[in-house]
């Protein structure tokens, strides 16, 4: 199945010369997205995972069902005071200004094998700093696993040493 064919791109959107990959086209067709869930899944499939991180919000619909297709556990990473109870944090650079992610301190436990899910690879900013995250809590990431990955903003170099599997290269 070409996936490609299932991702609108809109032109100039968010602001001129970006060419958004809009993934909800794909995710509104049923058996499109199982495939895609499906293919992802066949990417990690010999990886030893405990659980699936994925970041707020896209990452949830992507790391959900992955995690559900593997039979392990989904932890959320959150904007900052979106978690109730103990969490951690850590900032990261936006294109104007800085944010902050969050996930329970207690979600992960030392020496838990995490993938990282998240519908897109850019920059790596959002996927580095899930990392900081997650080894923060004794985490350790098996790799990263993207529905979609632009190649030519270099995102993979934030994330040297993590083994990275895209579905999708634009």
């Amino acid at each position: 199945m070409n996936f490609k064919d299932y991702i609108r791109v809109i032109p100039d959107f968010p602001q001129p010369g970006i060419r958004f990959k809009d993934i909800t086209t794909l995710l509104k067709d049923g058996p499109a997205y199982r495939a895609a869930i499906d293919a992802m899944k066949e990417l990690v499939k010999d990886k030893q995972i405990d659980l699936i991180a994925g970041p707020e919000a896209r990452g949830f619909v992507i790391g959900a069902p992955l995690a559900l297709a593997l039979g392990v556990g989904f932890v959320p990473i959150r904007k900052s005071g979106k978690l109730p109870g103990n969490t951690v944090e850590a900032a990261y650079d936006l294109e104007y200004g800085k944010d902050r992610l969050a996930i329970h301190s207690d979600s992960i436990q030392p020496g838990q094998k995490v993938l990282i899910a998240d519908d897109l690879l850019a920059t790596g900013g959002t996927i580095a700093t899930s990392i900081d995250l997650i080894t923060q809590l004794g985490g350790e990431i098996v790799g990263a696993a993207f529905l979609i990955e632009l190649g030519y903003l270099s995102g993979r170099d934030k994330l040297a040493g993590i083994d990275v599997a895209s579905l999708i290269t634009y």
